[in-house]
């Protein structure tokens, strides 16, 4: 089967590429901005790439057109499809009807360290040796893909394995499908990692998103399992809403919990009173022992004993742009960071200073999703920021003035809306021994870099 991908460029539309190539299938795609990481991934697995949403790409003739839901009405290709009645599908209702039916799928969700779990997770199952396929928003530094079908398990040679670990995104599908893109996986095993009001451009409200997260438990079967964070009041009211499926908490006086945490990073995996055993690794923060906990849960229900678990993430390597370290130039380091929510945010500046100590952070930030260009949770970014010493804020193509909504840090504060101007300030105040954290959902015209090669010049 041929497929042409509208919007391949994504991150999940771009895993279904792969996917979808591994599958045997022809596939093609185009999207506005074909560019490095996602377009030389593509092309290496073969995969040909069209600038642009052109109508004359009809003429490739495909047996189906993939959606991404970057793709609006209006949209000229898009408009081509429907006047000549061509098939067209969401990538999500692909994915469901030509990748995960049949396969008991692990479902990851919630707003913040959907990634993060979702690697740790697979990588519990491969390192178990049950061999999962995997689609997830970012590269577990583990496998070094962001997708794959289910592999051969090491248990039983003459089978494909029957597992299959989803980043499950409540963001809608597509432009003729308002729903949440997670309704549509079908998991046995659902991961509830946190929820906070977010995709401001889409929920009217925190309610609005509760509502989708019902829609998912609903779709769990009674013999699967609901892995929840027991800490969130909303996740309490999806729950309450109805389910059918046992429910497993994770935190304060849950079944799973964290103890004697140590700076190391290292800490106690308890279930339901009892230890488990000790998870040692690099990774800080509660964030991070809340995404673990999540993590050996939903292997639990796969059938991974808890101690394999646990010496899986001592062997863990996180995810890359998730505090990924992306160099050190006279003594000052360069950070590559997702974090763009405020929540995000603060829990990555705080976990980056629980690191350091007293040393400086210089935090970079570009508020760049489309929640934080409609200004919706700018008043919160001041206090996220706290731990920072200097916070330095690029704020090109924003609706709302950055200068003013930080004006409670002003004294720290310096807001830039052009990129070299902004990397010469960072590199003026940059000294030996300082951690510069930058931080955006996107590729920040490729400051990191440009950073790293302007603070060769610092004495």
């Amino acid at each position: 089967m041929h497929i042409h991908i509208l919007g391949i460029c994504g991150t999940f539309m771009g895993g279904i590429a792969v996917l979808a190539k591994q599958a045997g299938h022809k596939v093609t795609g185009c999207d506005a901005n074909v560019y490095p990481p996602m377009s030389t991934q593509l092309e290496a697995q073969g995969i040909a790439l069209i600038e642009g949403f052109s109508p004359e790409q009809v003429q490739l003739n495909p047996d189906i057109y993939v959606i991404g839901n970057v793709v609006s009405r209006g949209n000229p290709l898009m408009e081509e499809i429907l006047n000549r009645g061509l098939p067209y599908i969401s990538g999500p209702q692909w994915l469901a009807e030509n990748v995960l039916q049949g396969k008991w799928v692990l479902a990851v969700a919630g707003t913040h360290g959907k990634t993060t779990t979702s690697s740790m997770l697979a990588w519990i199952l491969e390192y178990a040796g049950l061999a999962p396929g995997f689609l997830i928003g970012g590269v577990p530094e583990n496998f070094s893909v962001s997708a794959r079908l289910p592999q051969t398990p090491v248990q039983d040679a003459n089978s494909t394995s029957p597992f299959f670990v989803i980043e499950a995104d409540e963001y809608d599908t597509a432009f003729f499908d308002k729903r949440s893109k997670f309704v549509h996986y079908r998991p046995r095993t659902a991961v509830l990692n946190n929820l906070e009001f977010d995709h401001a451009d889409i929920f009217e409200d925190l309610a609005a998103i509760e509502k989708q997260f019902h829609h998912l438990v609903r779709t769990v079967p009674q013999q699967g399992l609901v892995v929840a964070n027991g800490k969130e009041a909303s996740l309490q009211r999806v729950i309450d809403k109805g389910c059918w499926t046992p429910v497993e908490k994770f935190g304060t006086d849950a079944d799973w919990q964290a103890a004697n945490a140590h700076g190391d990073g290292s800490f106690d995996v308890v279930y339901q009173g009892k230890s488990q055993g000790r998870v040692a690794w690099g990774l800080l923060g509660e964030h991070n022992r809340m995404n673990a906990l999540a993590s050996i849960a939903a292997a639990r229900h796969a059938g991974v004993a808890v101690d394999v678990s646990i010496a899986a993430l001592t062997a863990f390597k996180n995810v890359k742009r998730r505090m990924e370290l992306r160099g050190v130039v006279n003594g000052i380091s360069v950070y590559d960071d997702f974090a763009h929510h405020p929540t995000a945010i603060e829990t990555t500046v705080t976990g980056l200073r629980g690191k350091v100590g007293a040393a400086r952070i210089l935090a970079v930030l570009e508020p760049r999703s489309n929640t934080m260009k409609l200004g919706i949770m700018k008043s919160a970014l001041p206090a996220s920021l706290k731990e920072a010493d200097q916070v330095f804020c690029y704020q090109a193509n924003l609706g709302w003035d950055a200068k003013e909504a930080l004006a409670p840090i002003s004294a720290k504060t310096q807001v830039y809306d052009d990129l070299n101007q902004l990397v010469s300030a960072i590199t003026q105040q940059a000294q030996a021994g300082d951690h510069v954290l930058v931080m955006s959902n996107g590729g920040f015209g490729g400051i990191h870099q440009k950073l790293l090669d302007a603070l060769k010049t610092v004495v």
